[in-house]
């Protein structure tokens, strides 16, 4: 009875050992480019959040925007030029530079924010400032998330996108704070805001351009191509000789898995009502001191900081789509939250909470369902047009948010997000059943 036991312990610290070996490596397979496109969100989202902190005490305070004005503009913050990004998706596949078109988005964005210095008071002139940082969001966005699955093994891009996530959400912790000492140097000036923002937003244009890889070239990961997709199998040297058509890319919603994800991507979209509107009804609620405001971001990126690499790995192993759908349960918790008869400093930390768990468990972790979809060739295009469908449908959602807040209360228009997003989870879950089954046979294919 005593050697079994005797044996276990003996073999117990090999075992740890190897398992320890088994997990650097895991991580370590993610790969320079992607830590590389890390820091260059890192730095990036300092200069984004730096905005987003004061935005919407800017408008709504500063500016005496009504509730339905604040959710026009949050729509066009997230969702306007989302033509764009589909067009900078097929750009980037078409001429196979994914790293010169995600350059031009990201210096689009800085120069746009001292748009919003020029702009004053003018509704128009910060809806166009607003419109063109986004569209340098817009054109970015998919070219530099098809880098990032260009540039980690098909099993490995939960744990890649985790990785990035991560560095990105450390400059979103970053920013509200770089915002509150600017604010507290400048006397509360904006504009101070605005030009260090966009100073700090053309460093991240000088990492980019001198630290990240493009990939221009076919990868052969061993993944099927979806249904009706052009074939990547001839050969690295007329792969490389092929342009991507327009109908090559119309080709994409020919495939069913595709066509369900990007409906899947609308709806959770549509039950996004906007980091501003949340921070807004905590501020409505708790009383938050206008000094104090940008620090909620900042408990939500904490939050998302330090989630976002576990349950990245959490989604390779258990499956991307379970750890997507809990995200967005726990979103419709942050709005159950909101009109809970509880209040105090707990609701804060619990909405906070939820909020970071919610983006932890969503960006990037549905880049990652879909990529092993889409042929590498259209990789770019394909990601883009999800994200556009999210992006169109979060528009739709912050619009009419403002107005049910606007024309019913607060305590409407949250019960309303909270039946949407569990419409959403639901039909979801139905959708993307049959699509997550086939990504763990591709993947396990390669």
């Amino acid at each position: 009875m005593c050697t079994p036991v005797y044996l276990s312990t003996i073999g117990r610290p090999k075992s740890l050992a190897r398992d320890r070996k088994a997990g650097r490596r895991r991580w370590a397979v993610v790969g320079g480019n992607v830590f590389a496109l890390g820091a260059v969100s890192l730095v990036t989202d300092i200069s984004s959040e730096m905005v987003t902190a004061i935005l919407p005490l800017y408008l709504v305070i500063g500016l005496q925007f009504s509730p339905a004005a604040y959710g026009l503009v949050d729509g066009l913050y997230t969702g306007a030029t989302v033509v764009l990004r589909l067009a900078g998706g097929y750009l980037a596949d078409r001429i196979r530079r994914r790293k010169a078109v995600a350059g031009f988005g990201y210096a689009l964005s800085a120069v746009a924010k001292l748009g919003l210095l020029a702009a004053g008071g003018s509704v128009t002139a910060i809806g166009l400032a607003i419109t063109a940082d986004r569209a340098g969001k817009g054109l970015r966005t998919a070219p530099r998330d098809a880098l990032i699955t260009l540039s980690a093994p098909p099993g490995q891009l939960g744990r890649a996108f985790g990785v990035h996530r991560t560095m990105d959400s450390v400059g979103a912790f970053i920013g509200p704070l770089v915002a509150l000492a600017v604010l507290a140097l400048a006397g509360q000036g904006y504009d101070a805001v605005f030009v260090t923002s966009s100073c700090i937003a053309v460093f991240g244009v000088v990492i980019l351009a001198l630290f990240v890889r493009d990939h221009r070239g076919p990868a052969h990961t061993g993944v099927p191509s979806p249904a009706n997709a052009p074939s990547e199998t001839a050969g690295p040297s007329k792969a490389a000789r092929e342009t991507v058509s327009v109908r090559q890319a119309a080709g994409l919603l020919r495939d069913s898995r595709v066509r369900r994800l990007l409906l899947a991507a609308c709806l959770l979209g549509f039950v996004t009502v906007g980091d501003g509107f949340v921070y807004l009804l905590l501020q409505r609620r708790e009383e938050v001191s206008l000094g104090w405001f940008p620090l909620l971001a900042v408990g939500t990126s904490l939050a998302y900081l330090l989630l976002a690499a576990p349950l990245g790995a959490l989604a390779d192993r258990v499956g991307r789509l379970p750890v997507t759908l809990g995200g967005y349960a726990a979103l419709v918790a942050v709005y159950l939250a909101l009109v809970a008869p509880v209040g105090g400093p707990v609701l804060v930390v619990v909405v906070l909470c939820l909020y970071g768990l919610f983006y932890a468990a969503t960006d990037g972790i549905l880049m990652a369902l879909a990529a092993p979809l889409l042929p590498e060739r259209l990789r770019t295009t394909g990601l883009a047009l999800v994200q556009t469908g999210q992006a169109l449908a979060y528009l739709g959602s912050s619009v009419l948010f403002g107005v049910a807040w606007q024309s019913w209360g607060i305590t409407a228009a949250c019960w309303l997000a909270v039946l949407a997003g569990v419409t959403a989870i639901i039909v979801t879950a139905a959708l993307l059943r049959g699509v997550s089954r086939t990504e763990i046979e591709m993947e396990a294919a390669s």
